[in-house]
């Protein structure tokens, strides 16, 4: 019996320890993995997130509005466009981004913008106005001329969609980190990445109250979870998400991973174009650049992290109005604002602009021709990735006012017969300059299909006879304003037709005018005909130099 107990005793010892041998190696074999796993995700982490963050799509930015005395601008047309712009009236302006409205006579403290020759300056202006004109301008020094920032017009967008301003931390409105931080994340300068105080606080009020109410992530793992991963809820993502954020706290700074989640965080949506950032909330639900905004503004976009859609503020004013209560009685319990200052910012509305869409839905037929001249010189992943800055001629007032003519003419007219609608297109050049200043697709100018301004095709009737004596006039070793070799002989076979001969050729056209004297004749035809009929024929995309002598060839083989 004392044999068998020995045996036993050792076959015990040996089981436990090969039973221990195999726990070891097994330990020994998970921590490889683990180690290789934490090696590929730091990998993941600093490529990412020390590279090229976000794809930026390309701005395409109107003209901006030049002040200087003796413009042709009303006092109406310019209280448009800084309205349009989000300028905030004020009494008495003193800061960027306000203005003070009188009679005659409007303050602006402008914005300021880097433009492509370099910067421009917020500065004070005051502008006088004189009927249909401006009177004189001013400001804090002898001011002769002051921009306005352009206005953004729309953008070029990837595939995902997702459209940002990039924002740093000190260009935050002064007020967003700390409300943010007391409503998401109170621990965010104390933890590592993982917070297990804020995971059994979550998992006390969950449990107490039923309900799932309260998350457990941190301001780092809400980052990696929109940077790096999806938004699948299982162990596994989770695993992951808080292992990636004590990597990311290992190597970067609490500000930078706070300046990164700020220009990644969503925040809306516009169509098809997720807006993702404060910057860019800040321009879509306010129109106003996120350091001008006031704390009721701050509270509500701080408020809208926990789901943009469900606190909306267009489509559900109440029940936003209600989040950012509640985001500024939070700042006020943790003594970022006083108790006043929260009852005042309760009390005002949400403030939220019309409309809201900077998409291509803005001016799609302006935007159209803006893209095809683009696609010509650049890659679409130049224009959809580098965050390139367009600068076009688009007038926003004319371009309005183009809109609105359509509009009236088309009522006046009427519909063309039953159940047939009357289309119409308007594209509008600078006479001396031939940019394109603002373009009218159809009758209804926010329609984003056929654009009847640069695609539709019809016969272009008289419109040709100006371009024939154009190309004629500037072959100047044939023609010239006041050549006598043009041989005018009335045509018989051809009532109110005249025929043109120079010797060489004959071209058969209708008189749509009668000569006048060379002075007015070569005032009108030079200066009107050329600016007109050059600027129309680049406007579709034509080179006047091949298409003008084709046209005259294809005048003079008719005469033959």
């Amino acid at each position: 019996m004392a044999k068998k107990r020995k045996v036993r005793s050792r076959n015990k010892v040996s089981m436990k320890r090969r039973l221990g041998g195999w726990i070891l190696k097994l330990g020994l074999v998970f921590l490889v993995l683990f180690a290789a796993l934490a090696m590929y995700l730091d990998a993941i982490v600093q490529e990412k997130f020390s590279g090229k963050r976000w794809s930026v799509p390309a701005k395409v930015f109107a003209r901006p509005l030049e002040l200087y005395a003796g413009q042709h601008l009303t006092r109406d047309d310019f209280l448009t466009e800084l309205k349009a712009l989000g300028y905030r009236s004020v009494n008495s302006v003193s800061g960027p981004g306000q203005m003070s409205v009188g009679a005659s006579r409007i303050d602006v403290y402008t914005r300021g913008f880097q433009f492509f020759e370099g910067p421009e300056p917020a500065q004070r202006v005051s502008v006088r106005f004189n009927g249909q004109q401006v009177a004189s301008i001013s400001g804090s020094s002898d001011l002769v001329m002051a921009r306005l920032e352009p206005m953004m017009i729309g953008g070029i967008y990837p595939a995902h969609n997702e459209d940002r301003i990039l924002v740093r931390l000190d260009q935050a409105s002064p007020y967003l980190v700390d409300s943010l931080v007391a409503v998401e994340d109170r621990e965010f300068f104390q933890h590592f990445g993982v917070s297990p105080k804020g995971i059994a606080r979550a998992i006390y009020v969950n449990l107490t109250s039923g309900s799932l109410r309260q998350g457990g992530s941190t301001l780092t793992q809400q980052l990696v979870k929109n940077f790096y991963l999806n938004s699948d809820r299982n162990i596994i993502r989770k695993g992951l998400e808080a292992m990636m954020s004590i990597l990311l706290e290992l190597h970067y700074s609490k500000e930078d991973i706070l300046e990164a989640y700020l220009n990644e965080v969503f925040l809306g949506q516009d169509g098809n174009r997720a807006i993702h950032g404060f910057g860019l909330a800040s321009q879509y639900y306010f129109a106003q650049p996120l350091q001008e905004l006031q704390l009721h503004q701050v509270a509500l976009l701080v408020g809208m992290v926990k789901g943009a859609s469900y606190y909306n503020p267009r489509r559900n004013p109440e029940r936003a109005t209600n989040r950012r209560n509640l985001v500024l009685d939070l700042m006020a319990e943790q003594g970022i604002i006083s108790a006043e200052q929260a009852v005042t910012a309760k009390n005002k509305p949400l403030d939220v602009s019309i409309g809201g869409s900077m998409a291509d839905t803005s001016y799609p037929a302006f935007m159209d021709l803006v893209k095809r001249q683009l696609r010509a010189d650049y890659r679409d992943e130049d224009l959809t990735s580098e965050g390139l800055r367009i600068f076009t001629s688009l007038d926003p007032l004319l371009q309005h006012k183009a809109e609105e003519a359509v509009k009236t003419t088309l009522k006046r007219i009427g519909p063309a017969a039953e159940n047939v609608p009357l289309e119409s297109a308007m594209v509008v050049t600078g006479a001396q300059t031939g940019e394109v200043m603002a373009v009218v697709g159809g009758s209804d100018p926010r329609f984003s299909g056929f654009n009847r301004a640069l695609d539709a095709s019809r016969p272009i009737g008289s419109l040709i006879k100006p371009a024939i004596y154009l190309t004629a006039l500037e072959q100047a070793d044939r023609y010239s304003l006041v050549t006598r070799r043009l041989n005018w002989k009335r045509n018989p076979a051809r009532s109110g037709r005249r025929r043109i001969t120079d010797g060489k050729a004959t071209a058969w056209c209708r008189s749509i005018w009668p000569w006048p004297s060379p002075i007015i004749r070569q005032r009108f035809v030079w200066v009107w005909m050329s600016g007109l009929i050059k600027c129309s024929i680049r406007c579709a995309g034509w080179e006047w130099s091949t298409i003008g002598p084709l046209i005259l060839q294809c005048c003079l083989a008719r005469g033959r």
